[in-house]
């Protein structure tokens, strides 16, 4: 049976993180676990993602800064593509890590540069390296 809040999520989760990442994840579902992709589906990208109040590149900001503050690097990496996907640019991927650098502190961001610079790396996506910087 369908459900249009459910299938809006999906929809909007496969938008913004991408089939391979989704796939991964329904792929690796269990009984255990299937309540709660239900729950993040329904609700996180089915009635958050998709309400009108702020467009997807500002809902990306915000996502990376709270990741940054609460330390969830892996969540982090994920949500540096989704970024790239919803519209930032590496260099306003840039400003939010150092925005958050003030607010979330200096070793919060730290370790988000380092995950965002590898996540970007992997699409090739990363900035070159300033005239006589090491590579």
């Amino acid at each position: 049976m369908s459900d249009p809040l459910r299938d809006e999520g999906m929809r909007v989760r496969r938008e913004v993180l991408g089939d391979d990442h989704v796939d991964a994840a329904l792929e690796n579902t269990t009984d255990f676990t299937a309540d709660f992709q239900d729950f993040i589906t329904r609700y996180a990208w089915g009635e958050i993602w998709t309400r009108p109040g702020l467009d997807r590149r500002t809902r990306s900001c915000i996502t990376l800064t709270a990741l940054v503050a609460l330390g969830k690097l892996e969540e982090l990496e994920m949500h540096v593509r989704a970024a790239l996907r919803n519209g930032l640019t590496v260099d306003e991927i840039k400003e939010v890590l150092l925005h958050s650098a003030i607010y979330c502190g200096v070793p919060a961001a730290n370790a988000a540069f380092a995950v965002a610079q590898s996540a970007l790396a992997d699409h090739d996506m990363s900035p070159e390296p300033r005239q006589g910087e090491q590579e």
